[in-house]
């Protein structure tokens, strides 16, 4: 009898310092927002998920979580729109651009206060 493997969904996790930059930016201009969070205690960092629609990212105060300068790629649909929505909210601190790749992506990115970059990419059928 042969198993079946089957893979779920990657939940990156990002390093964050400070909580107030990090809702600035993942839920004031990326339009994310706070499923949970998680402390220890009043004291401690906090361990969070935030998410817009499927995708999922965990935002983490822990100095063992995860390095700055973390790389993501998110594939997705609606890539023209999502750059659109923001350029709109002119960001004090980002302009991300739209460009076709020689990869046959259509893609924006940005880079959040912490040094972590996303790269938002969508297939160009054809």
């Amino acid at each position: 009898m042969t198993a079946i493997i089957t893979f779920g969904q990657v939940v990156p996790i990002l390093r964050i310092f400070d909580l107030v930059k990090a809702d600035e930016f993942y839920l004031g201009y990326l339009g994310f927002h706070v499923d949970w969070n998680h402390q220890f205690d009043a004291a401690a960092p906090v361990y969070r998920q935030v998410s817009r629609g499927d995708l999922l990212l965990h935002l983490s105060e822990h100095h063992g979580d995860g390095s700055p300068g973390a790389r993501l790629r998110v594939m997705m649909r609606g890539v023209e729109a999502f750059h659109k929505e923001l350029v709109a909210k002119s960001y004090r601190y980002m302009r991300p651009g739209l460009e076709p790749t020689p990869w046959n992506t259509l893609e924006t990115g940005v880079i959040d206060p912490f040094g972590n970059m996303i790269r938002f990419c969508e297939p160009i059928d054809g």
